[in-house]
């Protein structure tokens, strides 16, 4: 029973929490949208060091661009004085000292809320954390906002409410302690202190501090790390075996910090004097907060045993003068205890712990939506990462922790080890061994000849404790310290040059190049805990400038360390984004994985880069997503705009195509007749459309449906080739009257212009192979060799531009057919196909394949092709019986719009949705094929009306890949006819041109005409006469 109670406790506890987390982020981005919303008027980090401090400052400035910090509050990070130790309680003065003297509050505290994280520790039982800081540190989770979180955004979004909850005051926080409550259970109707305290296990409570109540909700007494025992007798424990522990958050008021701000302050009280603040802020006396401050306010402390607490740092007569000073100005005052519940206190202490938490642990914070694998792109990795990218050939055990790192090549990373801030390729990284990258300031260089740029990695054991000595038999690695020098024939002063024997001040780590060879100098100190490295090594070993732990620590560069970092972030993003796209995402959700602002600069380049090396598929799909969000943002970079980046992304398409094809090419040309003259049907397209088009087909293939046929009783599209004397070539475009002459091979190799009117009939010379694409070619030889010049016309007649009826890609294939006779070359069909495809590619106008073929074979075809960058297409020639094809004939009719659609820019949209990854285009896509299949199967079953039925599915269809492909007018003209016919379709693309309709039965095409002329009267949108060949 009691077990199902603490279950169900448990789960309702979660879902309390969990929803005061939700609050409590919903509190943190009102505090950023809104002006009058409550938030801190100052929120001050405390430091280690400068160095720490820049690091700090760093971090919150990138947040502050991105616009994720609320900017109406004041930010500041304070290093202890010159980096030397004060203590907690020092740092907190010299806040104070801070606020009074730099930003102007004259020792006057009154209606400020402000939030002070003390976060200056070296980090020593979790190293990975010193030289940055541990409040910068990774939580495992991601924000809402998709960002990897840390314990300073955790800290700042679960205190967001709290200053709702208070008028004025500081609030102090430890920065290696994460609280989890509701702020609404927060009474701040306090005077002088109030200690934030939630229920605990009493054995959590012997590691930590303890509150014992006095029974009116104040401080009897603090109790730090004592043994469970003392706890039970002293009343700290309550019967369902809680204690009320300190989480180290405790809220002062104006009073009290005006009171402390007394110890250091002059005469005047607005300042502080210097003497004064000197003998409490220094490294002998290292005042505590937490020791020195807190426990005078409890009601039971006595002034003898307060000068026996334990000190932050030793024992000396200057803590003992500053104590006496400190007690008498704090001990009128009290402290309340706030006790929350539910809430949870998580405590990121040593190495072990920290891996523990984030391997397995975090299943137990799932209610808060902490995951392993946090800000990375590989979700599949057996260990836990944040902020990691990982290779696809790195293999990682079970039980690994990885942040900030790189992993590349076939890098191993053994059971239980922890990575972090490293670049690593083909690297062997042992089970239970912490690898941690640090890179160096330029003034260590000195030291090693000058060489900047350099870098450590130190190398320890996961269950290692940095501040374990010699003489305690600290362990290190696969042993002890101890162990380490007789295994390996070591003097004490072969690591250590000061009497403090500890893992922590040991010289360990050689100083490397590169962590490429830092990461073999990390292997040799686990092969010399083992006892195995062999003697050469050794002293090689020894000869090498080594670093400490805490060497390392002071000598880090935060500045490198962090941009650094933040390549990598964008890496991740980049990476993360990539795969979205190879795995056929929507580019918009895609593009919101870099943030609200979408892609910057350093993400843009290294798009770039990826896109040079990527597979055709893949660098369309980069091109393509990218100019859009540059579109959308309104972004340039590098000089350029969106639409450069959208025409390198069609323009590989073609280039892609044009690569894979094959010129047809014959020096040994002749001419063969005097005179050719080709005549070709125009088609009308039934299923399938657009899946014929690249890049869609060259990736799944294509299936189309289309018929050719007359129009007003004759073939439109007309090309003619005659031989002449003159060794040149003559051009003409008869029905633009448009006549050119080309005297060198240069003006034909000049195909490119879509605004040429000879640039179809160029591409086809060079595609029928009479002369080279960019090869330098003498056109008066070539034409001599041939026999002549010639002269090559072309002409749709009466058929109006934008028809829909696919005649530019009709006439090049009439042109490629009238160069087949013209030359007395016998090609097939497929050839023909071939050559029209690599003649479209030349040209760079970047269509499909049906509308030739729909011309250039008679009869109703059911085409297909397979994917390939090369198309080869298989043409079925769909039977049906002369009935089918009477009726067929007598109830289909033809409408012209008397509107006109620009296929080039429509082209462009319909393809960019499907490189795009627009759900709806590539369902369409999907559809229309299989309406085609059924479409044929209707026709050969002689189901005229299934067939019309299977016309409209397919409208219904084209409209989900292309909003554009109807509009008012054609909807109206449909709507004038709606009971006169069954089926009704486009041509082409629609939008415009041509739409087809079919009858019903008994309606006659020249009803359908007097009922459009009644409407549209002399509009032009008539019955056009068709005929199927």
């Amino acid at each position: 029973m009691r077990i199902a109670m603490n279950t169900e406790y448990r789960k309702l506890k979660n879902l309390f929490l969990r929803q005061s987390c939700q609050d409590a982020w919903e509190d943190y981005a009102r505090s950023i949208r809104k002006v009058n919303f409550p938030r801190w008027d100052y929120v001050i980090l405390t430091s280690s060091n400068e160095e720490q401090a820049r690091s700090f400052r760093s971090q919150i400035a990138d947040r502050l661009e991105q616009g994720v910090l609320p900017g109406w509050t004041k930010y500041f990070v304070l290093p202890d004085p010159e980096g030397k130790r004060v203590g907690s309680g020092g740092a907190t003065l010299n806040v104070l000292r801070f606020l009074s003297e730099e930003e102007g509050l004259r020792g006057d505290f009154h209606n400020k809320r402000i939030l002070v994280i003390h976060s200056g520790g070296d980090s020593k039982r979790v190293p990975q954390y010193s030289v940055c800081g541990k409040l910068f540190s990774p939580v495992p989770r991601e924000l809402p906002d998709g960002r990897g979180s840390t314990l300073f955004d955790e800290f700042l979004i679960s205190m967001a409410g709290v200053p709702a909850r208070f008028k004025e005051g500081m609030l102090v926080l430890s920065g290696d302690v994460l609280l989890l409550f509701n702020p609404l259970q927060i009474d701040a109707q306090f005077r002088g202190a109030a200690a934030i305290s939630m229920k605990s296990p009493v054995e959590v409570g012997v590691d930590h501090g303890v509150f014992l109540n006095d029974g009116s909700d104040h401080v009897k007494m603090f109790l730090h790390k004592q043994p469970a025992e003392t706890l039970r007798r002293l009343g700290a424990v309550n019967g369902q075996d809680c204690v009320d522990l300190d989480t180290g958050a405790v809220l002062l008021d104006a009073e009290i910090l005006e009171t402390l701000f007394s110890l250091i302050a002059d005469a005047s009280g607005k300042k502080a004097d210097p003497d004064k603040y000197e003998s409490f802020v220094n490294e002998k006396a290292r005042v505590s907060f937490y020791g020195d401050f807190l426990y005078p306010l409890a009601a039971d402390s006595t002034f003898e045993q307060y000068q026996k607490e334990k000190p932050e740092g030793e024992f000396c007569t200057e803590l003992f003068i500053c104590r006496e000073k400190i007690w008498k100005a704090l001990s009128p005052f009290q402290m309340k205890l706030i006790c929350l519940s539910p809430a949870e206190f998580i405590h990121f202490g040593t190495t072990r712990e920290l891996r523990a938490l984030m391997t397995e642990e975090v299943t137990d914070y799932e209610f808060l939506d902490w995951k392993k694998h946090v800000f990375t792109n590989d979700l599949n990795c057996q260990g836990a990462l944040h902020t990691a990218l990982i290779g696809p050939e790195a293999d990682i055990e079970e039980g690994t922790y990885i942040e900030d790192t790189c992993l590349e090549g076939r890098t191993y990373v053994g059971r239980g080890a922890v990575v972090s801030g490293l670049s690593l390729k083909d690297v062997h990284i042992p089970a239970n061994t912490v690898f941690h990258g640090v890179k160096l300031k330029d003034e260590i260089t000195e030291l090693y000849g000058g060489q900047t740029g350099r870098c450590v990695i130190r190398t320890y054991g996961v269950m290692d404790n940095p501040k374990k000595t010699l003489e305690e038999r600290g362990s290190f690695l696969r042993g002890n310290l101890a162990d380490f020098l007789s295994a390996n024939g070591l003097e004490l002063e072969d690591i250590w040059t000061g009497e403090t024997h500890a893992l922590w001040n040991a010289k360990l780590y050689p100083v490397c190049k590169t962590f490429q060879e830092a990461a073999q100098a990390g292997n040799l100190l686990v092969k010399m805990s083992e006892g195995l490295a062999e003697p050469r090594q050794i002293e090689g070993w020894k000869k090498q400038p080594r670093l400490s732990l805490e060497e390392s620590f002071r000598y880090g560069n935060t500045e490198n360390i962090l941009s650094w970092k933040k390549d990598l972030e964008a890496r991740i993003l980049v990476a993360v984004f990539l795969g979205e796209l190879k795995k056929g995402g929507h580019y918009i959700p895609a593009l919101k994985i870099f943030g609200e602002k979408e892609i910057q600069e350093r993400h843009y380049h290294l798009l770039m880069k990826e896109a040079e090396k990527a597979d055709f598929s893949q660098k369309i799909r980069i091109l393509y997503a990218v100019s859009r969000s540059m579109k959308f943002t309104k972004k340039c970079f590098d000089g350029k705009t969106y639409d450069v980046l959208e025409q390198e992304c069609f323009s590989q398409i073609q280039k892609e195509i044009a690569s894979q094809t094959q010129l047809t090419g014959n020096s040994g040309y002749t001419i063969a007749k005097e005179q050719v003259k080709v005549n070709l049907p125009v088609r009308v397209n039934w299923g399938g459309g657009w899946s014929d088009t690249p890049p869609y087909c060259n990736e799944h293939g294509g299936t189309v449906l289309n018929a050719a046929i007359l129009l007003r009783g004759c073939e439109p599209i007309e090309v003619e080739i005659r031989k002449i004397p003159e060794l040149h070539i003559e051009l003409a475009s008869t029905d633009t009257g448009a006549y050119g002459t080309a005297e060198s091979a240069e003006e034909i190799q000049d195909c490119h212009n879509p605004y040429d009117p000879f640039a179809l009939h160029k591409a086809a010379i060079i595609a029928c192979g009479i002369l080279p694409l960019e090869e330098k070619a003498d056109l008066k030889k070539v034409l001599e060799k041939m026999g002549g010049g010639f002269y090559l016309s072309t002409c749709v007649k009466g058929v109006p531009k934008g028809s829909g009826l696919g005649t530019s890609s009709i006439l090049a294939g009439a042109c490629v057919k009238a160069f087949a006779e013209f030359l007395g070359e016998s090609w097939d069909d497929s050839q023909i196909y071939d050559t029209v495809l690599n003649l479209e590619q030349i040209m760079s106008t970047g269509g499909g394949w049906q509308d030739q073929v729909g011309g250039l074979t008679p009869g109703i075809k059911f085409i297909t092709s397979r994917p390939g960058i090369r198309q080869q297409l298989k043409v079925e020639k769909v039977e049906i019986s002369e009935k089918t094809k009477q009726e067929l004939q007598e109830r289909f009719a033809l409408i012209y719009t008397g509107q006109r659609r620009l296929a080039r820019n429509l082209l462009r949209e319909v393809v960019g949705n499907y490189i795009g990854g627009r759900k709806e285009s590539l369902e369409a896509l999907d559809e229309m094929q299989k309406v085609a299949a059924l479409m044929k199967f209707a026709l050969e079953k002689e189901d005229i009306d299934e067939f019309a039925s299977l016309l409209n599915q397919h409208w219904e269809i084209s409209k989900k890949l292309d909003a554009g492909s109807t509009n008012t007018c054609i909807d109206q003209i449909f709507s004038v006819c709606e009971d006169m016919i069954d089926g009704k379709f486009i041509s082409g693309a629609g939008g415009g041109g041509f739409l087809q309709v079919i009858l019903k039965k008994g309606v006659t095409q020249e009803m359908l005409h007097q009922r459009l002329r009644e409407v549209f009267q002399d509009s032009g949108v008539d019955v056009w006469n068709v005929e199927f060949v």
